[in-house]
Parts: C-alpha cells; structure tokens; sequence
C-alpha cells in the first residue's frame, strides 16, 4: 500500500477544501456575522494546518498507484472533506450539534440533500453558501476535479485512471479522450458552463442573485439543499420549470454533451440509456398526472398545466435524485407515491451527477435476465450482451450483479438499524433508501415538508455511511472498512 502517496493526495484536497470556503469568508465579512468569520478562518486555519503536515510527510511518495490505493484515497478522502467541511456549522454554532453538523455537511458533498436544519432561511448567508457549493464540489467528485488542475500523479495514465474509476458513478468508467486527465478537465469544462448557463436562465427568471447562485449550485450537484424553508415552492412556475429542465440536463451521462460538442448528435439519440432515461421520466410524469387528476382539487392544483408542472417537477427531482420539492408529495395518492419510490431506487444516467442505482444497470440487468431466459430456453445457444452496438465485457455484468447485491444487503441492514428508533416502517423504509441513493427527502416524518432532526444520533450516523457509501458506490466504503485491503502483499 503507497500510504504515502494517499497522504499526499488528500493533503492536496484539504487544501482545496480550504481554498473553496473563501468566497463563504467573503459573504460572512460582507455582512459583518463576526460570530461566522471567525468559524471559517478557524476552520481554513486547521484544514491548512493539517494539510500541510500531511504533505511534509508524504512529500517524497512513489509513483506507485494501483486499484487499491484508488479505492482506499478516494473513501478515506471523502471522509476527511466531509470531517473538516462540518467546522464552520459547528464552529458557528448554526448547527451546534456536531452529529448533525456532519450529517448535514456529508449531505451536502455526496449531493443528498437531507437535511437536520429546521429553518434553513435563519441561516447565515455564508453558512448557506457553503451548504450549497458542497453539493456543487460533490456532483462531479472532488478528486476529479483535482485531477483536472493538479498532475500530482506526473504523466501515469494509472494514476488517474484509478481514482477517476473510484470517484466516478456507473458500472464502467471510459475515457471521452486518449487522456484521463483532459477527460477530468473536459468534464468539470462542460460541468461549470452548464452551470453558468443554469444561474443565467434563473437570473432572468427575477430570482435574487444569491439565490441563483445556490440554486444552481443544488441543481448542477443534484444535491436538493434550498435555501427557502419551502424549498422552491414559493418560486414562480418559471422559475420551476427551468430547474425542471435543468435537474434532467444535469442527470444525463455528460458524455452525450461532449458527443454533441463533436457534433456526433446521433450518437446521442442512439445511446440506449439516454433513450431509457428519458422514456422513463415521460412515462412517469404521464402516469402521475393522470393518477392526481382526482385529487389536483384537493391538492389545491387549478388546473391540468399546474398538475404537469408539479408531476414533472417532482419526476426529475426524484429520478436525478436532486431532491428539491414545490408541493407535498407525501400526500399524493399511494400509486403517485410508488412511482416516486421506483425512482428513488433508480436514479438517473452513468457519469451524470445523480444518485441512484442508475439507469445503465438497469439496462445491463434487463438484458441479462433476457439472455438468462433464453439460455434455460435453449440450453446450447450463445448468446452475447450488446449495448450501443458494442460487445459487454462479462465483467462488468459480474460487477453489476455484485453491486445489486451489495446494495440491497446495505439497504436491508441500515433499514433494520434506523428500525429502532420506533418510526414508522415507511419512514425507516424511506429514510434510508433516500440517503443510500442520495435522494434527500422520503416520505412520512422525513418527508419534503419534514427533516431528519428527529432521528437519533445511531440512526444518523448509519444513515452518513449510507450517504457516502451511495455517493460513492458501495466499494470503496467496504474496501476502505476491509482487513484484507491493509494486508501486505
């Protein structure tokens, strides 16, 4: 194990961290809160601090980097940033509590949106900030965009490949460009326009700046934290329906983007997933807009257009896993309801910055059952899996039914754990399937009009590993926890 080129590499995302809580500093000194000025001086001053004795120590690392010092950095990584990101809430004393303060702070980098802040609009406008720029750093991965800015790992294509296959969301991980570190770079470039271009349409819109700025930053993340107590229900339908848009955008693979900077849009419509991805939000937002028709009145929709806008928003928050809310669905029908859990479980594109088990799997899943079908039919045949008219390595459908397994054995044990705080089963249920697929809200008494606060120090803390382990996709959170990952070999 190359403990010190780990070392090193988070000393480098320390310093990140630090870095990116000044504009934070900025917003606390503008508006003259001494009590948050200080948190986030504090708070920069030990993540420096610490930072620069880890480097001092690893400063003369190998090259030396394999599979298993990927998977150790990048958990062992998420941990330290979520660790030290939860000073300036706790520090401050927004969020005294320091459970909660890593509660909220690890929502905030794996882009699950569940909250213990029962009034986020008392916040400070800094803390509020910081809330929402995590979910921003937290979309694409941390360590990608240190890939993007730093060559720490010289010219070794195994370097980044790596950690780039650790951090990164779906069954595989392939390179956009013969490089992994331009793919880094490519990524965060089209990452951080697509953004600019979210804040812009919300600006026009008449939303405040500051509320753009976070907005975007939740959107881009599909991360969910709104700054609004309501999340966007008090908005305008416009302002609704550009997040809509922009919570799908954000949930496709974000190679279809570079794709179409090729000018290769045919690829794009023939990418299976995306095809599936989308076939799913319509037949979804169908299917609850018919289901609310008897119920809109009650719900106190005025008309058909305000039901779609409520179906489809809530669609695209749930299958991005983004989480933001305009009304209660925890009182829709139970039939609205189920199709919103479906999604929850599903999530949306590979390589997007949404949760989930994720559409690509689904497809992987779907097309191997069919082959397995087949085969009891027609013991002899061979039949291979094909998807976007290349070969599926049997590999990645090995992995694929690894995952499966590995997430429903962490679901099932966390459900059992959060049990015990003697909630209701639909609120234990949904708890943990909204923080394991980086959700945010479920439904009964953590519903979107609910948070967490009301959970206990146990189950919050399942429900951290339950975050980071959705974030990240189950494995390095096991390999980091595995004896035999330390083993010298």
């Amino acid at each position: 194990m190359n403990f010190r080129m780990i070392g090193k590499i988070n000393a480098f995302l320390l310093l990140i961290e630090s870095a990116f809580m000044i504009p934070a500093l900025i917003f606390a000194l503008y508006d003259r809160d001494l009590a948050v000025v200080r948190a986030f001086l504090l708070s920069m001053g030990i993540i420096v601090a610490v930072a620069v004795v880890l480097y001092l120590l690893c400063r003369n690392a190998k090259k030396g980097f394999y599979a298993r010092e990927g998977f150790v950095c990048v958990g062992l990584g998420w941990i330290l940033i979520s660790l030290f990101g939860s000073f300036p809430f706790w520090l401050s004393g927004q969020i005294p509590n320091f459970v909660n303060a890593i509660f909220e702070t690890v929502s905030g980098f794996t882009t699950t949106g569940a909250s213990i802040v029962n009034g986020v609009e008392s916040l400070a406008r800094a803390v509020n900030y910081w809330r929402c720029f995590t979910h921003w750093l937290g979309g694409m991965g941390v360590l990608v965009f240190l890939l993007a800015i730093a060559p720490i790992g010289g010219d070794s294509e195994g370097f980044t490949l790596h950690l780039l296959r650790a951090e990164s969301p779906g069954p595989s991980v392939g390179k956009l460009v013969p490089r992994m570190r331009r793919t880094a770079g490519i990524l965060y470039i089209i990452y951080v326009l697509l953004t600019f271009v979210n804040f812009l349409f919300l600006l026009c819109g008449g939303m405040p700046a500051f509320d753009s700025l976070c907005t975007a930053f939740a959107t881009a993340g599909t991360g969910g934290f709104g700054i609004k107590n309501d999340s966007l229900a008090s908005y305008s339908p416009y302002i609704q329906n550009v997040c809509t848009v922009f919570m799908l955008l954000f949930g496709v693979n974000f190679s279809c983007y570079y794709l179409i900077l090729l000018r290769q849009v045919k690829n794009v419509f023939k990418d299976e997933e995306f095809r599936l991805y989308w076939g799913i939000v319509v037949a979804a937002t169908l299917l609850i807009t018919w289901n609310l028709r008897g119920a809109a009145t009650a719900l106190g929709y005025t008309s058909f257009g305000e039901t779609l806008r409520h179906a489809a928003f809530q669609v695209s928050s749930i299958i991005t896993t983004t989480g933001f809310a305009t009304t209660d669905f925890d009182l829709w029908p139970t039939f609205s309801k189920t199709i919103l859990l479906c999604l929850m479980a599903l999530g949306a594109c590979a390589g997007s910055t949404g949760g989930g088990f994720k559409c690509a799997r689904l497809l992987i899943l779907i097309k191997a059952l069919a082959r397995n079908i087949r085969q009891l039919l027609h013991p002899n045949s061979v039949k291979v899996i094909h998807i976007n008219g290349r070969k599926m390595d049997e590999r990645t459908i090995s992995n694929t039914n690894a995952y499966l397994a590995a997430y429903v054995a962490v679901i099932v044990v966390s459900f059992l754990v959060v049990s015990l705080d003697h909630v209701s089963v639909l609120t234990s249920f949904t708890s943990v399937l909204a923080c394991m697929n980086n959700v945010g809200p479920g439904l009964d008494a953590v519903g979107p009009t609910c948070n967490y606060a009301g959970l206990s120090a146990l189950s919050k803390i399942v429900l951290i590993i339950d975050m980071l382990a959705g974030r990240l996709e189950i494995f390095p959170i096991m390999i980091l926890f595995s004896g035999r990952t330390w083993k010298r070999y």
